[in-house]
């Protein structure tokens, strides 16, 4: 039985996807896998020197 724990921004919104698609990518079938998802605030992520907030707004989105 793999766990998948899987970490995020909140602004990431397929769940449902998420979930279907962990069991086949870690080798086993959806239904025998434990999907955990964790939502990290985007003042508590980081991404390429700046915190994925700000990076967001200086590079439009993404």
């Amino acid at each position: 039985m793999p766990v998948v724990n899987l970490q995020m921004t909140q602004e990431s919104d397929d769940r449902a996807g998420l979930h279907r698609d962990a069991g086949p990518g870690a080798g086993e079938e959806a239904e025998h896998t434990h999907v955990i998802i964790q939502e990290i605030d985007d003042q508590d992520w980081g991404f390429a020197g700046a915190l994925t907030d700000e990076w967001r707004r200086v590079n439009g989105g993404g």
